[in-house]
């Protein structure tokens, strides 16, 4: 199975995930920010990963630390997982609408980090998650799942569509990325691993 247990504890949040990249999409998030556990079961569901995410942070200060950390460790476990990405498709793009929303996203599962998007939000919260966080997250992500992940926001203003479609994006990205493709042989690489 590919699957792991990741977990981090600073002085500023204590987090624990995880990850099966082979799942259902079933999840049981709770980080205490109510739109943030929104866009994880959103992750899951439509990636087909099964997650278990638990974070206590010090969301007295702000939702900063525990958004970006739980990016941390989730790239993590999502790395781990993948192992030696042998057979896997390893890239993958996806447009997704959603209302007045429409984003593109692609990914190249290298082992090289690299982050790029264009978002901006004049809302500065959904609920209690504050939406310049939604960088910190998919940045964390990347950096630590050693992948290329870039996001085109064509259009949108309603900033819960725009950030939700992020995370549906990159969800069926990341469900065609990490599938074993019996036409690869080894890892889809000139450099023999990736």
């Amino acid at each position: 199975m590919r699957d792991s247990n990741i977990k981090r504890e600073t002085k500023e949040t204590k987090i624990s995930v995880l990850l099966n990249l082979d799942g259902e999409g079933k999840a049981v998030v709770d980080t205490k920010i109510g739109f943030f556990d929104h866009m994880i079961n959103t992750l899951a569901k439509h990636s087909g990963m099964d997650l278990n995410v638990v974070c206590d942070g010090d969301i007295n200060v702000d939702t900063h630390h525990s958004v970006e950390d739980t990016g941390i460790v989730l790239g993590q476990a999502f790395n781990e997982a993948l192992n030696d990405k042998t057979g896997i498709n390893r890239y993958a793009s996806f447009t997704m609408p959603m209302d007045d929303a429409l984003v593109m996203c692609a990914i190249d599962l290298c082992g090289r980090a690299y982050y790029e998007s264009n978002c901006h939000f004049d809302t500065p919260k959904c609920g209690d998650f504050e939406t310049e966080t939604t960088d910190e997250f998919f940045r964390s992500f990347a950096d630590n799942a050693k992948m290329n992940l870039h996001f085109v926001i064509l259009r949108g203003n309603n900033a819960h569509h725009i950030i939700e479609a992020m995370f549906k994006a990159l969800a069926r990205c990341i469900r065609e990325a990490v599938k074993v493709n019996k036409d690869i042989k080894g890892s889809l690489t000139t450099k023999g691993v990736i």
